[in-house]
This record gives structure tokens, sequence and C-alpha cells, in this order.
């Protein structure tokens, strides 16, 4: 299987109609699945929000029935999963911006948890591309991320927000802080548009390295010796979660931060 090429996208491409049909094998169809590759990692997006969705009505369905749900289980379920990956990401929101605010905003920072999660553990199973692996998915979760930090942070505090990116109040005087805010605002613009690009490269780059060295001890070597490899590959997809949710909680209790609080 060529470098980077899906069970998918090798599947799609040994169809027989699609290779040998003289009708299909100039047009748009052709065009689409026999380069899906380009495409797969949209594709796979689409496909993983509709299981995380599945999941999520089971797991709420497990909740409903009381009796049940408060009664800790004996073993590891498809719940108790979701109750100790939601608690740790919690507590983490928590210990950032507190917890009136983490009981706000949590939700943003959960759905990224679990959706960015399981796109990184897409990676380990063979035949399968990590949508993470694709800047058009990462981009798509940092612009999200950008967009709803900055729509908070000016919910939250106004035309102060805008005031505490522009340094105003510094100095005494309006001419002192017109002079300051010129100077400070357009750097602090350029700072949180950075924000989203390091996010979605840093993730991006990331698990597609990871990929790419797992496809690769796959293919040359037996299956029990990229086991090593695949153990490092948890270890990134973890790490890899935590640091976007991490960078996601700071920016967004940074920018609801209450503007008697920056002094």
């Amino acid at each position: 299987m060529p470098e980077h090429i899906s069970l998918l996208h090798y599947l799609l491409y040994r169809l027989e109609f699609l290779r040998t049909s003289s009708s299909i094998k100039h047009s748009w169809v052709a065009h689409e699945y026999l380069g899906y590759r380009n495409y797969e990692p949209l594709f796979m997006a689409l496909v993983l929000m509709i299981v995380i969705g599945y999941l999520v009505v089971e797991v709420r369905g497990s909740v409903k029935r009381l009796k049940e749900s408060t009664i800790p289980e004996d073993e590891l379920t498809l719940r108790t999963f979701f109750e100790v990956f939601f608690s740790y990401f919690y507590n983490m929101t928590r210990d950032v911006m507190g917890d009136k605010s983490a009981k706000r905003y949590f939700p943003l920072i959960g759905a990224a948890a679990i959706f960015i999660f399981f796109s990184n553990c897409m990676g380990l199973v063979p035949g399968m591309v990590p949508p993470t692996s694709n800047l058009n998915v990462t981009a798509g979760c940092a612009i999200v991320v950008f967009i709803a930090f900055n729509y908070y942070g000016l919910k939250e505090n106004g035309l102060d927000y805008i005031k505490h990116l522009a340094g105003w109040g510094m100095f005494e005087g309006f001419i002192p802080n017109v002079i300051f805010a010129c100077v400070l605002l357009p750097i602090e613009v350029i700072s949180l548009c950075v924000r989203p690009v390091t996010l979605a490269i840093r993730l991006m780059l990331n698990m597609a390295v990871d990929h790419l060295l797992v496809s690769m001890f796959m293919g040359f070597f037996a299956i029990l010796l990229p086991l090593p490899i695949m153990f490092l590959g948890i270890i990134v997809i973890c790490v890899q979660t935590l640091v976007f949710c991490l960078l996601t909680a700071i920016y967004i209790g940074l920018a609801t931060q209450h503007a008697e609080e920056h002094h």
C-alpha cells in the first residue's frame, strides 16, 4: 500500500469498473474517488462525528436510567470511560479558570477533547487516516476556538476586552494612552491571530508524523515490532489532546477575565 494511502482509498481504487470504464475514467467521479486521499480526512471527520453522536446517545440512555447510573460499575464500560474522560478534562478546566467559568465553558472544551482524542486514535487503526493529520480539520478546530474565546471575551467584558488588548489605562492622560494603544493593539491583534495558527499546525504536524511512523513500521516489519511505536503513538495522542484543550481553556480564561483582574 503506498505511503498515506488508506484502506478505503485503496479499495475504491481497486474497483474494476472505476479503472476500466471509459465513461467514468475521465469523469468527475474518477477525479473525486481515485484522488480520494485529499478529501478523506474530512470524510473521516464526518464519519467520526456520527460515531461520537451514536456513542453519546448510548451513554445518555444509560445515564437516564437513574438506578443504574448511581451504582458504580465493576468493569470498564462506555459510560465509565466517558465519565473518567470528561472528569479529567473538567478538573483541568476548573484548575485553569475556576468552578464558575468551567461549568460555563466546558461544553466547548469537552467537545474538542472527545473529537480530537478519537480522531487521533484513528491513526492507530491499520488502514485509517486520522482526521487531525490534515490541516483543514485542525484549522477548523482552531478557528472555532479563535471565534469562541473572542466572542466570550467581548460578551463578558464588552469594550473593556478591546481596551485591555490596547493597554488602555496604563498611563495617566488621554494622549499617552492613545500613543501606547497605537503601538500595542496591532501587536496584540497579531498575537491573537497567531494562536489558532499554532494550535492547528502543532496538532497537524504531530499527528501526521506519528501516523507516518506507525505506517512505515507497519509496512516494513512484522506485526509485533511496531508495538513500541504504537505505544509512543498513544502517548502522542493523549498529550496532543491535552495540549489543545489546555491552551483552549487558557485562551478562554484570559479572554473572559474581568477587567479589574487584569491590573
